[in-house]
């Protein structure tokens, strides 16, 4: 028994050593370049698989080969991928989202060039290069790690790659070549991906798909360090390595026993399940979303009609054998679950194959338990949803990279756990398809039904109310949790609706095809659909027409892998090309175009505060116009406001405490304004009253009702409006558009279009401005576009974040007079401004921030 355990650790050490290399060839590259390297996995695969080339089919040397492949080719492959695909990102400031999606990219890309290269079939003749004995393995697992600390560590170039790590432009400017720093990462980072790969291919199935896909479930033990620690990270592998040979021992038998198989040959899958959903995610809020796209123009009716015909085409022309055919219309409809989740919510979906699969798996079940077929599919669609929920619910909670891994580890686990597994999938018949549509022919048209069915659903999704609130969210998270939309519940819907569709999609694959193929729904496949909606334009349903039938294609009639390298090929490069189908679209009509503001406001004459002091109620002390320091008898006691805070602490992660003691008092129908130096607390006190932080210590009150656990978007709905000091807009919804997201959202909803005219007229927005993109318009227009959007949920409190900023003399008394017109009409607003002329121009209360400390 001591010998099975000593063996079984030592087979578990040499699996483990393989995963810490992972781990520190993907920290690295993490750290030099802040990339999330999914393609790591197709790296050490292309690595393997030239160190075979060079041994096994050109006879070269053990040795000499190890050393080309190691040191030439792997860092090649990494120089070549930061040359041709993220450093022009890097230099074009994409965010890390973008870089995910390229890393994608280039994941399917090798991918395809290897079955183009090798052919797609397993290798069993990998060369072996240390041997069976996993202490050489380790002891280059540790000789790799004490050689990174020591560089980052205590060398000059370690400073300088910890420099761009915490700013990568303030290290440019300080004279770091930050392209070098990003450059030897790749190339590290290549190294340690070849190396996990040459170690790992004699012991498990050398091909194109399988090792990528085993390297992806070791970069478990990267998140488990999140990014950063490399003892972390090597301690995780070892020790999840040996537990996993540990339980191999174990042979309980009943039904018990496939499940500790399955877990005991997929341990690795579960810590990234585990790793992705529960520990605290890499990145942060609002780096999980994909940049919006440009606004989309006008589809010709010309180009929907082609679409149509392509499809109606094969039951015309074709004999009565369709079965490729059948899968056109089923994949686009997979596709069209990306366009919900990933183009209109802008959430990087990467396991969409798995609800596709449990789709195709609920369907088949049901048929075998006596369902007829159509019933079983009506039902598998809504369980597929329920599956969408139950799995996006803890996943849409992280933010950053996380949301990605934790959608990618979700399909992973669905395909071991489930899909690929004899106790849910052995000894079930064929699918059977409906009555009446028996033959390819009458499926085929069953199929382009479902797909006109699910087109308009979504086409109305995003047309409508819950459309406009996903664009806002992709767009701009905070700003629409800042009026009014419940983030988490608008994401949950994304992903269950689109889970849905998946799973509806899936369902007919089987059906078309009448065959349960795990192979279809693998983790893989997943990434290439997305790459390949990613590429076409995600936001566009025409999308799915044009995909499907080009990846179904190009699989059937060109060679194996071309599809994967068409689509990875322009997936590595949506930094630079626009969504393909944008070439397809003509720009919408808009009219006259905008001029810049005036500083006029029609629709209504408001008092020169110049030639007037603005209406205040009882209690206001003298003009503010003679001081900045003037102090409001309403305002000491938050009590007697509207909106108030007692006793506010904060301090941030880094140890820094921004609000200090901090007690405000809101009165209605008076300007209050916070002045003092950058730094002084100003905007953590304003996101600590809008809800978007929330104080160690403290309290927020409206009204007298404790509100400090309240987010953003309840205290929206409560009827506390805010602005951004950046404008924060939706750049892919037009002006209108944007306001009306605030009036369908914010503190009154009954009547959204009327609200949305008027906060337009009040704001000098409702001529042809009110069409154009809330993209590239003048800053005094974007400055106009987000007071109208908090304005139209007729709020009782407004609070604006250096509303000034950026504006002209005009435009400055244009918002000086609007604020003042606010508030005799009883708004309660609050303005932190740099302006001390806007200030004392309008302010009934001033109050001065200095170090964390609220003077008046």
């Amino acid at each position: 028994m001591a010998s099975l355990t000593y063996e079984l650790t030592l087979a578990g050490l040499a699996v483990g050593g393989a995963a810490a290399l992972t781990g520190i060839g993907l920290i690295v590259t993490h750290r030099a370049t802040g990339v999330l390297n999914l393609a790591h996995g197709a790296v050490a695969m292309v690595v393997a698989y030239a160190l075979r080339q060079l041994v096994v089919v050109w006879g070269w040397p053990l040795w000499p080969a190890a050393l080309v492949a190691l040191l030439v080719v792997a860092p090649g492959l990494g120089l070549l991928l930061d040359r041709a695909v993220f450093r022009p990102l890097a230099r074009s400031g994409t965010d890390p989202a973008r870089a995910l999606v390229a890393s994608t990219g280039v994941f399917v890309l090798l991918v395809g060039a290897a079955v183009l290269l090798w052919g797609g079939g397993a290798r069993t003749d990998a060369p072996v290069l240390l041997g069976d004995d996993p202490w050489l393995l380790l002891g280059a697992v540790v000789a790799v790690a004490c050689l990174v600390t020591a560089v980052t560590r205590w060398t000059r170039f370690g400073r300088e790659l910890r420099a761009v790590v915490d700013n990568r432009r303030l290290a440019v400017l300080a004279g770091v070549d930050a392209d070098r720093i990003a450059a030897a990462g790749w190339a590290f980072g290549a190294f340690t991906a070849g190396l996990t790969g040459v170690l790992l291919a004699p012991y498990v199935r050398l091909d194109p798909y399988g090792l990528p896909l085993l390297v992806v479930e070791v970069m478990a033990v990267a998140v488990i360090a999140r990014m950063r620690s490399l003892p972390v990270a090597i301690g995780a592998a070892l020790l999840i390595g040996v537990t996993q040979a540990q339980l191999t021992r174990f042979h309980p038998e009943g039904w018990a026993e496939p499940l500790v198989r399955a877990v005991g040959a997929n341990l690795f899958v579960i810590a990234l399940l585990v790793a992705a959903l529960v520990l605290p995610g890499i990145g942060g809020k609002g780096g999980d979303a994909l940049p919006p796209p440009p606004r989309a123009g006008r589809t010709p009716p010309a180009v929907w009609a082609l679409a149509a015909g392509c499809l109606l085409l094969p039951p015309a022309v074709a004999g009565p054998d369709l079965r490729t055919a059948v899968q056109v219309p089923a994949l686009a409809i997979v596709l069209l679950s990306l366009v919900v989740v990933t183009g209109r919510a802008g959430q990087i979906a990467l396991g969409q194959a798995a609800y596709a699969g449990l789709g195709a798996l609920f369907t088949v079940l049901l048929t075998a338990a006596g369902l007829p077929a159509l019933g079983a599919l009506a039902l598998a669609v809504p369980l597929a949803g329920a599956a969408g929920l139950v799995t996006a619910g803890p996943a849409i909670r992280r933010h950053g990279l996380a949301l990605a891994l934790a959608t990618l580890a979700v399909g992973v686990a669905v395909s071991r756990f489930v899909l690929t597994q004899p106790y849910a999938t052995a000894g079930l018949p064929p699918p059977a398809r409906p009555a009446g549509f028996t033959s390819d022919r009458a499926f085929y048209l069953l199929e382009l039904l479902l797909l006109a069915a699910a087109l308009l659903l979504v086409a109305g999704l995003r047309r409508g109310r819950a459309g406009r609130a996903l664009a806002a969210l992709r767009d701009h998270e905070r700003a629409a949790e800042a009026a009014g939309i419940a983030s988490t519940a608008l994401k949950l819907l994304a992903f269950t609706l689109a889970a849905a569709l998946a799973g509806l999609g899936g369902g007919l694959l089987a059906m078309g095809v009448q065959a349960l193929d795990p192979a279809a729904y693998d983790p893989l496949r997943g990434l290439l659909w997305f790459a390949a909606v990613v590429t076409l334009g995600a936001d566009h349903p025409l999308t799915p027409l044009l995909a499907a039938p080009l990846l179904l294609a190009l699989d059937a009639a060109g060679p194996a892998g071309a599809a994967a390298v068409v689509v990875g090929l322009l997936a590595t490069q949506t930094g630079r090309l626009p969504p393909l189908t944008s070439l397809l679209t003509v720009p919408h009509p808009t009219g006259r175009t905008a001029s810049r503001p005036t500083g006029r406001t029609p629709g209504r004459t408001f008092r020169r505060t110049g030639t007037r002091t603005p209406a205040r109620t009882p209690g206001t002390t003298k003009d503010t116009r003679s001081s900045a320091t003037t102090k409001d008898t309403r305002a000491s006691d938050p009590r007697s406001a509207r909106l108030g805070a007692e006793g506010l602490w904060f301090t941030h992660r880094g140890g820094v405490t921004a609000l200090k003691d901090v007690g405000l008092a809101l009165p209605p129908g008076l300007v209050t304004a916070v002045v003092g130096a950058n730094g002084a607390g100003k905007s953590t006190l304003f996101d600590c009253l809008a809800g978007a932080a929330r104080p160690d210590r403290g309290r927020v009150l409206l009204d007298g009702a404790d509100i400090t656990g309240r987010p953003a978007h309840a205290r929206a709905r409560l009827g506390i409006a805010r602005t951004f000091q950046q404008p924060a807009l939706f750049p892919s919804l037009s002006v209108e558009e944007n306001v009306r997201v605030g009036a369908e959202h914010g503190h009154r909803r009954d009547r959204p279009a009327a609200a949305t005219e008027r906060a337009l007229l009040l704001t000098g927005l409702a001529g042809p401005v009110r069409a154009l993109p809330a993209a590239d318009l003048p800053t005094g227009t974007l400055r106009r576009v987000e007071l109208a959007r908090a304005l139209a949920g007729g709020p009782h409190t407004l609070l604006l974040d250096e509303p000034a900023a950026g504006l002209d003399a005009a435009e400055a008394e244009a918002l000086s007079r609007l604020l003042a017109a606010l508030a005799a009409d009883g708004l309660t607003v609050l303005v932190v401004e740099h302006d001390l002329d806007l200030v004392a121009a309008t302010a009934g209360a001033v109050h001065t921030m200095e170090g964390g400390r609220l003077r008046s």
